[in-house]
């Protein structure tokens, strides 16, 4: 089954969504050329523009398969023709007893997540060949932290603003490479303490001229934004949080940007420019890992991990404690995610319920039940987040990628089937759906 053009109506529909998201500072960022971030151009987990096949196997509308070394979970980005991709790659090196390892003061006990030295390496595909252009190691050393046994220690997405890539491989550093893997400026924030061995996964986010981490973990938390050309702090404030995992939001309401956290103990927002608490709330659940959403004035944020949560906030109204307050729209407390982000496209919220294949869609405008757990069939558990395009929903599992029909009624278009898993998640750019999988990065394109 091939994919129609996007009408006119929903080119309308991109254009009164645009200015209430903040993308890089380009103008191909609107056009959907790039995905400079892991839940795409606007950080609702949809396409601007999108028209990959709907039906897809190892043998239908496979563009070309690439065999991506090490592991890593990152959802990859895209600029330009460029691929980039985050890998830890083991090596069969184990450091000397009592030895630092390469380019690190941190030693590898015994009781440390793996024996052997990994490399740390950022890889730049061509995005038309899937040919490997290019393969950088920013670090070599042994992770002491475990991670989960379906986690990696390559589970945080880079980011870009079209000048540079900031690749974040959370204990392992923060590298902004230029994009032919040149190291302009690295940075070195400690070792993070994640809860139950759970492993990391929180993204940088980059606007104008600074790249914000969030560093929540079982030690001294904080978020940081760091000048970009440099990588030296300009501001950092503390946080009383424990682990999270969600990525930080920037967007901008009444011409101010603001830089937006989901976690345990609260969510809260920030002044992008001075770090100054703007306003914050209570009610989410433990272990917060799904990124806030935002568009037409609103933001969602939800967890799902031993409780479910969901809250609408109207960030026009956001100041000081809104837990309370009527800046809180509505709540929906059943059938969130754990681990996977939510899409929101076209004034429809979709979720999956904690890691399983069943999916939700509430209007976004006030919560009303479009329908609720809709079983996907083929998945059973799941680690990635869908993706939006063109009125589908494009949903990657173990093995399997489903494709539904967007809108208030669940419609399965297609139960397509790989010989891979997938925990990152799908990227659409045009007529070019990418898929990275344990083994190799696909590219799915109407031939």
């Amino acid at each position: 089954m091939y994919r129609r053009s996007l009408t006119f109506l929903c080119l309308t529909s991109l254009m009164l969504v645009i200015p209430n998201v903040l993308t890089a500072q380009n103008n191909s960022a609107v056009s959907g050329k790039n995905w400079m971030q892991w839940r795409g151009p606007a950080e609702t987990g949809a396409a601007f523009m999108g028209t990959p096949p709907s039906e897809f196997s190892e043998t239908k509308n496979i563009k070309w398969k690439t065999e991506i070394p090490g592991k890593g979970h990152a959802t990859p980005i895209v600029w330009g023709d460029q691929i980039i991709v985050l890998t830890a790659v083991p090596t069969d090196k184990k450091p000397a007893q009592g030895e630092a390892t390469q380019e690190s003061g941190r030693l590898g006990p015994p009781s440390s997540g793996t024996e052997f030295i990994h490399k740390f390496q950022v890889i730049s595909v061509d995005r038309k060949t899937g040919k490997i252009q290019w393969e950088r190691t920013v670090k070599e050393e042994i992770p002491i932290e475990r991670t989960h046994n379906l986690g990696s220690w390559a589970s945080n997405s880079p980011v870009t603003d079209g000048e540079n890539i900031y690749a974040f491989f959370g204990s392992r550093g923060l590298y902004c490479l230029d994009f032919k893997g040149n190291i302009l400026w690295d940075r070195d924030f400690g070792q993070m303490e994640i809860v139950m061995s759970f492993g990391e996964g929180s993204s940088p986010s980059v606007y104008k001229d600074k790249v914000v981490v969030l560093w929540d973990h079982e030690g001294a938390s904080f978020i940081a934004a760091l000048d970009k050309k440099t990588g030296k702090d300009v501001w950092k404030v503390e946080r009383q949080e424990k682990t999270s995992w969600a990525s930080p939001l920037i967007v901008e309401v009444n011409g101010k940007a603001q830089v937006i956290t989901a976690a345990t103990s609260k969510v809260r927002s920030y002044d992008f420019e001075t770090g100054e608490l703007i306003w914050e709330c209570t009610g989410l659940t433990r272990n917060v890992i799904p990124n806030p959403v935002y568009a037409d004035g609103t933001l969602f944020v939800m967890s799902g991990y031993r409780g479910n949560a969901l809250l609408a906030i109207d960030l026009a109204k956001a100041k000081g404690d809104i837990t309370t307050t009527d800046a809180i729209i509505w709540k929906y407390l059943q059938d969130t995610p754990y681990t996977p982000s939510p899409v929101l496209m076209d004034g429809k919220l979709y979720f999956l319920k904690a890691n399983n294949g069943t999916i939700t869609c509430l209007d976004a405008k006030d919560g009303k039940v479009n329908y609720s757990n809709q079983i996907l069939p083929g998945i059973v558990n799941i680690y990635s987040s869908p993706t939006g395009a063109g009125g589908y929903l494009y949903i990657a599992g173990d093995g399997v990628v489903d494709v539904i029909k967007a809108g208030p009624s669940f419609e399965l278009v297609s139960n397509n089937k790989l010989d891979d898993t997938f925990h990152a998640s799908p990227v659409i750019i045009g007529n070019d759906l990418f898929l990275r999988g344990f083994k190799s990065l696909y590219c799915v394109s109407q031939k």
